[in-house]
């Protein structure tokens, strides 16, 4: 075998500098080019996007549209927007406020909330010229106990009135009616300690639960109305309970046909009670006036 030669390191180097210089030169020709390319190429990517409408939809994977809601005229809408609604919050709160208060019959079960009885009872004082917002604080399945618990929650609405319909699951199951009696009162009395008027509902049970107990039950709505004074509502769902085509399946929860002849049972003990308020707002707002005549003319 022949002897290996070694090259001389020296030259070996100084190859590798040569070869770079030569590198360098090269893209000392080509990145000035390219520096002066680069604003052409530039120039005509936005040329494109802005005769595509810089949408991109036509080009969206599975029909995605790109949001288009960060311009400055949407955002504008957008606050437009919140400022009615906010507007509209504020105005509706300084209307005098209907509170239903109640179980599963004045939450509606099963309808719309339109259709609920509060919800038709509001737009019905409407269109009687009547301006009250109506709260419903119906709760399904709330017994006398629970409408008590919940007192304290109904006043932060600051209501005008509540019509009060509680009771009826209390007799359903078998409930002590000296219990039921005792909630109902108590929460009368929390409400019109706040100076809050009262309607109170009367309720009625099936004849199966035997002639003393649904009688007794009948009774004690009467009595309160009677101890406290406040207006009251025989039966609530008359002239709707036993009616097929006027309640759901379950023979319970009225239908939103059923729901407006309930409005009609508490519209006739709601209607001269918002006319003497009406009448109560009028005088408050004379009296001053008729001082100051007096005063000017004294």
């Amino acid at each position: 075998m022949g002897k290996e030669v070694r090259e001389n390191p020296m030259k070996v180097v100084t190859r590798w500098l040569m070869d770079g210089m030569h590198k360098l030169d090269i893209w000392e020709m080509i990145l000035p080019q390219a520096f002066r390319t680069l604003p052409i190429l530039s120039a005509l990517v936005f040329f494109c996007l802005a005769q595509s409408g810089c949408d991109g939809s036509g080009d969206s994977p599975g029909g995605i549209v790109p949001s288009q809601g960060n311009t400055v005229q949407d955002s504008r809408k957008k606050e437009d927007g919140r400022l009615a609604l906010r507007q509209e919050e504020s105005s509706d709160r300084r209307l005098p406020r209907i509170v239903a208060f109640g179980d599963s019959l004045t939450a509606g079960l099963g309808v719309a909330s339109t259709e609920s009885y509060p919800g038709q009872l509001a737009q019905w004082l409407h269109e009687q010229g009547f301006e009250y917002e109506v709260i419903n604080a119906g709760v399904s399945g709330e017994t006398s106990a629970g409408g008590l618990r919940r007192v304290d929650w109904i006043l932060k609405s600051h209501p005008t009135l509540v019509i009060l319909e509680l009771g009826v699951n209390d007799g359903l199951r078998g409930k002590p009616l000296q219990e039921t009696y005792e909630n109902l009162s108590a929460i009368i009395e929390r409400l019109r300690s706040e100076g809050v008027r009262v309607v109170l509902a009367g309720m009625r049970l099936p004849l199966n639960y035997g002639d003393d107990y649904t009688q007794e039950f009948s009774a004690l709505y009467e009595q309160l109305a009677k101890e406290y004074g406040v207006p009251f509502i025989p039966f609530f769902l008359e002239g709707v309970a036993t009616h097929r085509h006027l309640n759901q399946g379950d023979g319970i929860h009225p239908t939103a046909e059923g729901y407006s002849i309930v409005v009609q049972n508490v519209w006739g003990i709601l209607q001269p009670i918002l006319k003497e308020l009406d009448l109560e707002g009028s005088e408050k707002i004379i009296a001053p006036l008729s001082r100051e005549r007096r005063a000017t003319t004294s």
